[in-house]
């Protein structure tokens, strides 16, 4: 399995934070580490995290996409040791969205492998060997890692847990009562990699979810992978942002 990181968002959420870094580079706890026989405590970043998370779930290449401050994420992964190799994915000329940034970075991975697809911005306690494994059993072109949480932006799955659509399209009103249920997208995904050669040139910049829903409505198998809420956090937003530096010293004790 490899790994694919979304962190060249602009963070405008997170501001003033992100004024002078990504928020890739938003430090959400410390660390003690061992420099030249001195212990030093070294800041943790929402990158780091999301990095040593696909280590843990057995991702040994992962890359990632950058655009704002770019040039500070790139010296950020080219000063620590990590047991991945990282690449990255360029998209200081034009930032690409979830889709463009996937389908532009497919060059970069092996075209053999699932591809593990993590927003930078999310913490949670997902077995990611799981969710993997699920997909590949499943024989899903795409699995999508969802809960039951409040959000202005559901999908819409059946019973079997195959995406049918959004929320609010028009085409999935036959589907209302049809048991049908509606559940948040965590920002957490598996894919194949047949899926890179069905999504457009990243020429411009577009949202996946948009090419699920369409691929799902041409009868790909987009599937889901149901996991609890308690144990999920968007950190893209200040007011979660000392939630998770809370969750994140007491999951380190």
């Amino acid at each position: 399995m490899e790994g694919f990181i979304l962190a060249a968002g602009l963070g405008t959420r997170l501001r003033p934070l992100t004024d002078d870094r990504p928020k890739a580079l938003v430090e959400i706890s410390e660390k003690r580490t061992m420099v030249s026989g001195e212990w030093r405590e070294e800041k943790v970043t929402l990158l780091e995290l999301a990095i040593r998370r696909l280590e843990e779930a057995g991702v040994e290449h992962i890359v990632v996409n950058v655009h704002h401050f770019a040039e500070k994420v790139i010296d950020f992964i080219g000063s620590r040791r990590w047991q991945a190799t990282v690449d990255i994915s360029d998209e200081r000329s034009l930032l690409l969205d979830t889709g463009g940034g996937l389908r532009h970075a497919a060059p970069l991975f092996s075209g053999r492998d699932n591809v593990l697809v993590h927003n930078v911005d999310i913490l949670s306690d997902l077995d990611l060997r799981a969710v993997e494994r699920h997909h590949r059993e499943a024989g899903n072109l795409a699995t999508l890692c969802v809960s039951d949480r409040d959000t202005r932006r559901k999908l819409r799955f059946d019973a079997q847990g195959m995406l049918l659509g959004r929320e609010n399209d028009i085409r999935n009103s036959e589907f209302k009562n049809h048991n049908s249920h509606l559940l948040a997208f965590s920002g957490i995904s598996v894919v194949s990699p047949a899926l890179f050669a069905l999504l457009p040139v990243a020429d411009h910049p577009y949202p996946i979810i948009d090419q699920y829903v369409s691929l799902s409505a041409q009868g790909h198998r987009i599937g889901s992978f149901c996991h609890p809420a308690d144990r999920w956090l968007d950190v893209g937003k200040p007011e979660t942002l000392e939630i998770a530096k809370q969750w994140n010293r007491s999951s380190s004790k």
